[in-house]
């Protein structure tokens, strides 16, 4: 493929990382898949749930045929009977980012969970907390017993701060800020706060935005689409194989409110509902965490008709931060 820029040479003795963020639903896969078109790159996901398999509609996983060539890593790595973690993410990541670049091409993070993005973007070191599985058993039991509201607020007595950027209905991490803090006695927020923000690449992180109205309608579309597509039928699928509502992935935004209804917990008229609110109440989520990171460029995609003129936008920030030192054309032909 012929693209302006050959092998990523460095310019600060650094690899080069390019991430672009933003909340579900506001396009970030189309415009990932032009700029890597123009730069190179490979993309690795950045999203902790389209690691799973067979879990595709209600995690918008991109089609194959979507991919265009485009090489793409972290995406079906996992059963959903296996839980994805945060330190799996930096692992993966310090190993495919230097592979990526020794082929000559541009890493490319692409997601929307913020958290994971920023641990690598920045190598953020977490404590050696350790694990105490009695502890965790006494959360899991008081969720049973309580409900994933009283377990959620028990973390939003503690540390506000994480409960806000978790829902509810995500209990292994909610269960694990308390371990954290149990065993420590330090709030997990504080332990983000406290990590520097100094990057071991040369970075660029180009962040998506949209006006709110705007993109909490593109996400009741986009889960109307899903449900048009089979979002039923897959969750059925999982749960025949034996995929249980209280595992990990299950608890996914659209699998938790669809076997709910399911199993008959609810009417699917009522499971629709939560998911869209559900949904909506996550992009506020991301859009919150993504305020407090630093150095992101971003660009304003509400007009959804200039495609083109945001792809070349992205593009200049990416030229511009990442190749200062070559001559660069946001209209060279991909």
């Amino acid at each position: 493929m012929n693209t302006p820029f050959g092998p990523t040479g460095q310019t600060t003795g650094k690899p080069k990382l390019l991430v672009l963020i933003g909340p579900t639903a506001v396009g970030k896969t189309a415009i990932s898949i032009e700029i890597a078109k123009r730069f190179g790159a490979e993309i690795i996901s950045g999203d902790s749930m389209q690691v799973y398999r067979g879990m595709d509609i209600g995690t918008a996983k991109i089609k194959p045929e979507e991919m265009q060539g485009i090489p793409h890593h972290l995406i079906d790595i996992h059963d959903p009977s296996e839980p994805f973690s945060v330190a799996e993410f930096q692992q993966r990541c310090r190993e495919l980012i230097p592979a990526i670049s020794s082929r000559g091409k541009l890493p490319f993070i692409v997601g929307g969970t913020g958290l994971y993005v920023e641990s690598v973007s920045y190598e953020f070191q977490f404590s050696e907390s350790g694990a105490d599985e009695e502890f965790r058993r006494q959360q899991m039991e008081y969720a049973e017993q309580h409900g994933a509201q009283a377990l959620h607020d028990r973390l939003a007595t503690i540390d506000p701060k994480t409960a806000d950027r978790l829902h509810p209905n995500d209990q292994r991490r909610i269960i694990r800020a308390l371990e954290v803090h149990h065993l420590t006695g330090v709030k997990l927020s504080d332990q983000l706060a406290s990590q520097t923000r100094t990057s071991p690449y040369e970075l660029c992180i180009v962040g998506l935005t949209m006006d709110r109205e705007m993109l909490y309608k593109r996400i009741e579309a986009r889960i109307d689409q899903m449900l048009d597509e089979g979002l039923l039928d897959e969750v059925q699928h999982l749960l025949n194989l034996g995929y249980t509502p209280g595992m990990v992935a299950m608890q996914g935004l659209g699998y938790k409110e669809i076997a709910t209804y399911l199993t008959g917990g609810t009417s699917l008229k009522e499971a629709v509902v939560l998911l869209k609110r559900d949904t909506r109440r996550f992009a506020k989520r991301q859009l919150s965490w993504f305020r407090h990171m630093h150095d992101i460029h971003w660009v304003d995609v509400t007009d959804v008709e200039n495609k083109e003129g945001h792809i070349d936008k992205v593009y200049d920030i990416v030229a511009g931060t990442l190749y200062r030192d070559r001559e660069y054309n946001s209209t060279t032909p991909v």
